[in-house]
């Protein structure tokens, strides 16, 4: 009955997971809340795992959903396209490294000076604005780059440089990398695939570091109750980011990104409202 109920947080907190990941919400943040009010019995070596290998889930439905687009071996693709295809790769590739080189000198510190309610929840509100202000200043304005293959090299770095600011734990990995592309003149649409894109070498990276330490370095063991709670997570943070994504994309193209700010806001002072709460209890 305790591995049930544990299978069931796990299936809960992945669809948390599943849903933040992708919407520039700050998936850090919920799953702050989530860890709160659900707590996983699990080893801290477990849950830091849990944290990182259900990404692992997230990142499978973006290589399904966009597997054609993504493939340079493509039956569909002509040579010019082919060509193109590598190009957004190695596009990628350039964008991915500031927040790889950067992540691997502070990011332990960061996390262990801003994962809190108080600074996380700073980063929810500051980010929040910023996306209600952005979207406001671009609303009639002609974006330079309406397809993701359009992206040129240099604009690539930039949305780079930006994501960097995702370290920081309540920024949004898509959220910081879509603001970024917003104000160096890429679409919506265009912004949200490049961040998906981006977030399968950051994210598949971070899952390998994340497990190199916790079995080759700290040698940690998990119980079957904890593999069984990993595999339940990552299946339900799949399952549920293919339905995300799918809403996303067609969000998007209709509507602008200023809804997810004032979500932002709210959710920051929730944070700020309980903590205090929390600490004079």
């Amino acid at each position: 009955m305790e591995t049930f109920i544990e299978i069931l947080k796990a299936i809960f907190i992945g669809i948390v997971q599943g849903i933040t990941e992708w919407l520039p919400v700050s998936s850090t943040g919920h799953m702050i809340i989530a860890n709160e009010f659900i707590n996983l019995k699990v080893s801290e070596g477990c849950w830091d795992l849990f944290e990182v290998i259900t990404q692992l889930g997230s990142i499978l439905a973006v290589v399904i959903l966009f597997f054609d687009k993504l493939n340079p071996w493509s039956k569909n693709k002509d040579e010019a396209m082919r060509k193109k295809t590598w190009s957004l790769w190695f596009k990628v590739v350039v964008a991915v490294l500031p927040a790889a080189l950067i992540g691997l000198i502070f990011e332990d510190w960061l996390d262990k000076t801003f994962y809190k309610f108080v600074p996380v929840a700073i980063a929810l509100v500051v980010y929040g604005v910023l996306f209600i202000v952005i979207e406001r200043i671009n609303k009639n304005k002609q974006m330079k780059y309406n397809d993701v293959y359009d992206i040129d090299y240099p604009t690539a770095l930039k949305i780079g440089c930006f994501q960097v600011l995702s370290l920081i734990p309540g920024t949004s990995r898509s959220g910081s990398t879509i603001l970024g592309a917003s104000l160096v003149g890429v679409s919506r649409t265009a912004a949200a695939e490049f961040s998906f894109f981006l977030a399968i070498p950051v994210m598949l990276g971070a899952s390998a570091l994340k497990a190199f330490k916790a079995f080759v370095l700290d040698g940690i063991t998990l119980s079957l109750t904890e593999i069984v709670v990993l595999i339940a997570g990552t299946l339900t943070a799949f399952i549920v980011s293919m339905v995300v994504i799918k809403f996303l994309m067609s969000f998007v193209r209709k509507h602008s990104f200023e809804s997810f700010g004032w979500y932002r806001i709210a959710l920051g002072i929730i944070l700020v409202i309980y903590y205090i709460v929390k600490i004079n209890i």
